[in-house]
């Protein structure tokens, strides 16, 4: 009986053993039964494909780094005294008179600044953006390899944002220009610069949009918008292709936030690189003119002159024996093709005509009360007068920092400003300059010191003689009246 027990006992033993042995090795195989199941969910083929990507942005990222440099500059700016808040209050009026202490001194301080910039030459020459360095007392560029520069502005371009920038130097890695013409919406692109002073920082994105325009940034426009993100300090920085080719130059973020909100805009390399190479060849940026005047086609418009749609550059006036007169283009005529190219728009037209060399002749095809017409046109060089339209504030004198521009029809409706006011219209006026608080944007300058300025040209006339401790008394026109204003240095 026991001996029977004893071998009932062993069976038991060998039967639990056998299924504890069998949960593990089913607890074993229900692992990699998991592990496999889990495994499959990111293929070979994805993270082969993934690592791949990854590499080849590292690659391009790790070409273009070395010639992105950081920009920085000071500024004295003058701090207009403004109004101490304290003497509105009846208390100090009421023992010191309304008049007293309303008119504080101006101040002087340091302003620092910071954006950046792109090589793109080995013996120094930098491209950046025009407000980077504007007003700029001092430049320092500091470069990938750590070592810093004082840098001088040879020419810029308020016109599209764009300065060039020269350091003493040799042998600096540069980036290889891309042609901004072939891009395409959808397309990856990578934005490099010093955003908040963090250098050397690479953000990636796609082209949101081509030819963006009416932005209010500069006078041409034909950005490129992108949602690689672009931050203050970006300014400057490089935005490049997936060859690591420069294919634009970050210039603005739209935000109301002040910090990117996913809209970020590039000027295409193609219009940097024709002013880049007018400013370091000639010392200016020299424009291909058209001689006409040109509108957007409306839809009132185009029920007007009988247009089937709404494409194209409305001729409003032609000037006499210029480019446009001698190749027989008329009022009225709808110019919807230039060299082939469609013309949607009319800012489409005004940036080729601007980006093409005086001299050159051209295809441009026009509708004409119903019939298609192709005329060739010899492109002029942009005058002077038109070239200066906005006359930027670069004076010795109290009107530094003051620009204006000429007074148009579209201008003095928007403004609601009588026929019978002439002059010229304040467009900006920069930071530091003696007319901040005292003049306004949109004020309208009738006289400069007793003496009628009815353009811009007038303006330059007259200013352009004002000695630098001069003070100036100005007409303008404000808020439905005319008043007088002095400026003094004082």
């Amino acid at each position: 009986m026991f001996s029977n027990g004893k071998r009932l006992y062993k069976s038991a033993l060998f039967v639990i053993a056998g299924l504890i042995l069998g949960l593990i090795i089913s607890s074993q195989f229900s692992s990699q039964a998991y592990a496999k199941t889990q495994g499959s969910k990111i293929s070979e083929q994805s993270i082969d494909l993934l690592t791949k990507t990854g590499r080849a942005m590292a690659e391009v990222t790790a070409a273009v780094k070395p010639a992105i440099v950081n920009i920085s500059t000071t500024r004295t700016v003058k701090i207009s005294g403004g109004m101490d808040p304290f003497l509105d209050d009846p208390f100090f009026k009421r023992f010191f008179g309304d008049n007293f202490g309303r008119q504080r001194q101006p101040r002087e301080h340091k302003s620092a600044g910071l954006g950046s910039g792109v090589i793109v030459s080995s013996d120094g020459y930098i491209i950046t953006n025009y407000h980077v360095v504007k007003d700029a007392d001092e430049i320092k560029v500091l470069i990938s390899d750590k070592r810093e520069f004082k840098g001088k502005v040879i020419g810029s371009d308020p016109k599209t944002e764009i300065s060039i920038v020269k350091i003493e130097a040799s042998g600096l890695p540069t980036i290889a220009w891309g042609n901004s013409d072939l891009l395409q919406v959808g397309e990856v692109v990578l934005a490099v610069g010093n955003p908040y002073g963090l250098n050397q920082t690479v953000t990636m994105g796609i082209v949101s949009a081509l030819g963006r325009a009416n932005v209010g940034i500069a006078d041409y426009e034909d950005f490129i918008q992108t949602d690689a993100a672009i931050n203050p300090g970006n300014s400057g920085g490089a935005l490049v292709n997936v060859k690591g080719e420069l294919v634009g130059i970050n210039t603005a973020i739209y935000s109301t936030s002040g910090g990117y909100q996913g809209i970020g805009f590039a000027i295409p390399s193609n219009m940097v690189k024709s002013v880049m190479d007018s400013l370091i060849m000639k010392g200016k940026v020299i424009r291909g003119w058209l001689g006409v005047s040109i509108q957007k086609v409306t839809p009132d418009l185009a029920k007007q002159f009988s247009l089937k749609d709404e494409n194209g550059a409305l001729v409003g006036d032609v000037v006499e024996n210029g480019p446009a007169d001698k190749a027989g283009l008329k009022r009225g005529d709808v110019i919807t093709e230039y060299d082939g190219k469609k013309i949607n728009e009319p800012y489409v037209l005004r940036n080729m005509i601007a980006n093409t060399s005086p001299g050159e002749e051209h295809k441009i095809t026009v509708l004409r009360e119903g019939k298609i017409i192709t005329l060739n046109v010899t492109i002029g060089e942009l005058p002077a007068d038109m070239q200066e339209a906005a006359v930027s504030g670069e004076y010795q004198n109290v009107m530094k920092g003051v620009s204006v521009q000429d007074m148009t029809p579209e201008l003095a409706k928007k403004l609601k400003i009588p026929d019978r006011i002439k002059g010229v219209i304040i467009s900006d006026i920069g930071e530091g300059a003696i007319a901040t608080g005292v003049l306004m944007q949109g004020d309208v300058i009738q006289e400069v010191n007793r003496k009628k300025v009815i353009d811009t040209k007038a303006y330059q006339d007259v200013v352009s003689k004002i000695k630098a401790d001069e003070d100036v008394l100005l007409l303008i026109y404000r808020n439905g009246s005319s008043l007088f204003i002095t400026l003094s240095q004082k």
